[in-house]
Order: C-alpha cells, then structure tokens, then sequence
C-alpha cells in the first residue's frame, strides 16, 4: 500500500474504522458507570489501568475540555459529574458515541471535530481543565499539542495527559510480541519513517492508525516551555499480558497547572 500522503486523513479513516470493529477506546461506558459518576464517583484512567486521582481535578463545575478524547467514556463522566463538558476529537465517529451518550443522560455534551494540535476553533483562556487521555501518539508535532493546549487554558488551569514513553518504540515489534525485546528503531519514532516498506504496509492493511513516538524531552520541555508546570507524574502498565510489562512500565501520566 502506498504511504498516507496526509496521516491527519488517514488516521482519522482508521479511527473511524476503530469505532466500526469495536476498539475498547471506542465503547461508551455503562449506565451504572455513569449513574456512579452522578453520584461522584469519576473513575478514569490517562494510560490503560492507574485511575486519575481524586486531587488531580478541577473543582465540579469547572468548564473541562476531553482533548481526542472521544469515545463515550471521559466524557460522559465528567459530565455526569458535574463539569461543564466540551469533546474535540479527529474522529466524527468517536464524536457519535459522546452525541450519543449526551442525548441519553441528557449531559449536554458540545462536540468538535478538528486536529488536538490546531485549537483554533476555541478562544483564548476558555477551559479551566483539560483531559488528554494517551493520544498524543498520533500526531507527528506533540510540542505543538502542548502549545495549543495551555493557550486555551485558563491560568492557573489543570492539564492532564498520558503518553507512551520513548522507549517502548525501540524495539522490533514482531519480536515484542513473542517477549523478545532486540533494539531496532530510533528516537523520535514514526510508523511512516521507521519502519520499512512491509512492516507499514502490515498496519495499514489492518487500517491501524499511524504512530508517532516523541521524546521525553518534547513531551516535558514542550510542557514546561508552554507555561504549563508539571505537579505530579504516574507511570502505567499495559495490562492484557503485554510482555513488555514484565520489564519496565511503559506509560506516564502528567498533571501540570498553567502558570503563565
């Protein structure tokens, strides 16, 4: 297959396609998880397991922006919660499922579809929290993320994020799976430089979307150069017997508070 002249296109295709076969990030969350939410029970995750801690949110109420956050999950239940919620994400059927989930528990959910790294369609100081759940990895320029993120913050506002840590992109990926772990690639990794022409095409066939690996220096710098000050990080499995889980986690979550 040829290479995706526009990956932004591409991945939002494959996400769509993600939504179509059932994607475990694409599944809105149960009624009780909801009902559980209302009550104030807001049990989520940034990376596959570790629950967000309760200190890491804004107060209820707070105008909260679900960054490529789509899917029915985050949120529903923020919105159950009590927050003010708004979804913008690259793909209009993940958006469906949060239209969805809106139109049932009456949440008054506000959807936008559009690039995590081109806010424009917000203005200046709109959110007092953003949630980023791990998906800065689809997108080649996660500084440019960051930048947009803390524009639209307000100061003083909460950012969270969760990211794949440079390291995992490493290795040959036939060989993760069988528990082997053989250096292969460099860092920053991209699905569409790194790896040859018949270890793309095998994802592309699949339609999986395309994979960026930042640095850990694009994704702390490009934090802390955008004004947003990190207060507490937690790193994260994969779960699923992921054999790389074994030997070190490959998951971190970040909260930090626009300073400036």
């Amino acid at each position: 297959m040829k290479k995706p002249d526009n990956y932004l296109e591409y991945n939002r295709d494959a996400w769509n396609h993600q939504v179509r076969n059932g994607n475990r990030w694409t599944i809105p969350f149960s009624d009780d998880v909801i009902e559980a939410a209302k009550n104030g029970h807001i049990n989520l995750v940034l990376t596959p397991q570790r629950v967000v801690p309760a200190h890491w949110y804004a107060p209820k109420g707070s105008k909260v922006l679900g960054l490529a956050s789509g899917g029915g999950q985050q949120g529903p239940v923020l919105a159950a919660a009590g927050y003010d919620v708004t979804i913008f994400d690259n793909s209009s059927g993940q958006l469906q499922k949060d239209e969805q989930m809106s139109d049932k528990f009456q949440l008054g959910i506000k959807t936008v579809e559009g690039d995590m790294a081109d806010l424009s369609a917000f203005d200046d100081e709109t959110f007092d929290m953003i949630f980023n759940p791990c998906s800065t990895g689809f997108v080649p320029d996660v500084v440019k993320v960051y930048a947009e993120a803390a524009r639209v913050l307000k100061k003083g506002g909460i950012f969270m994020t969760g990211f794949i840590k440079p390291v995992y992109y490493l290795f040959d990926i036939k060989l993760v799976e069988k528990g082997i772990f053989t250096l292969k690639y460099e860092s920053p990794y991209s699905d569409l430089d790194s790896l040859d022409e018949l270890e793309l095409n095998f994802f592309l066939e699949q339609n999986e979307p395309v994979v960026f690996g930042h640095s850990m220096e694009a994704h702390i710098n490009g934090q802390l150069k955008a004004g947003l000050q990190l207060t507490e990080l937690m790193e994260d499995t994969w779960g699923e017997n992921n054999p790389a889980d074994r030997y070190f986690p490959s998951f971190i979550a970040t909260r930090a508070v626009k300073s400036i």
